[in-house]
């Protein structure tokens, strides 16, 4: 038995999520997640990977990276959440979706999509919902500095 089921997603309004199926135990491996995996160079050099498209990038290494942007990679369905029930576990070429916390039949899955704090963070606005949500898809040891603009913006 599949230990997920795909309907509509919570988070993200105009799609699909991947929920459990069943009581998960933190630790457990949940899906894999495939793609092509392709050099680092291929990456910059095209015009697939801009940030004004949805990206499914991985970057296994310093040399090769693995690309999800794959209708058979059911594990891309998984969205972001700043309180996630599960992480990216990763050796070598390939990429698991593994709990780090109990989930409960029916409960969406969550990932930290991990995306760095730069000056394009405001194109991906995040919609988790979380008590600790700071409004952007940026990865939890960056959060701070969003927090930090919004203390600054209030004095203003």
């Amino acid at each position: 038995m599949k230990l997920y089921k795909i309907k509509k997603s919570k988070i993200d309004n105009k799609g699909r999520g991947l929920y459990a199926a069943k009581d998960i135990k933190e630790g457990t491996k949940i899906i894999n997640y495939t793609g092509k995996i392709i050099t680092n160079k291929q990456v910059d050099e095209s015009d697939k990977y801009d940030n004004n498209k949805p990206i499914y990038l991985f970057t296994l290494n310093k040399r090769y990276t693995l690309d999800g942007d794959f209708s058979w990679n059911t594990a891309g369905l998984i969205n972001h959440s700043c309180d996630p029930n599960s992480q990216y576990d990763g050796k070598g070429l390939k990429i698991w979706i593994t709990a780090i916390k109990d989930i409960k039949k029916g409960e969406e899955f969550t990932c930290d999509y991990g995306f760095g704090f730069d000056k394009d963070y405001k194109q991906f606005p995040c919609k988790c919902r979380a008590k600790n949500c700071c409004g952007y898809i940026v990865r939890e040891e960056s959060r701070w500095r969003i927090h930090k603009k919004f203390a600054m913006s209030k004095k203003s």
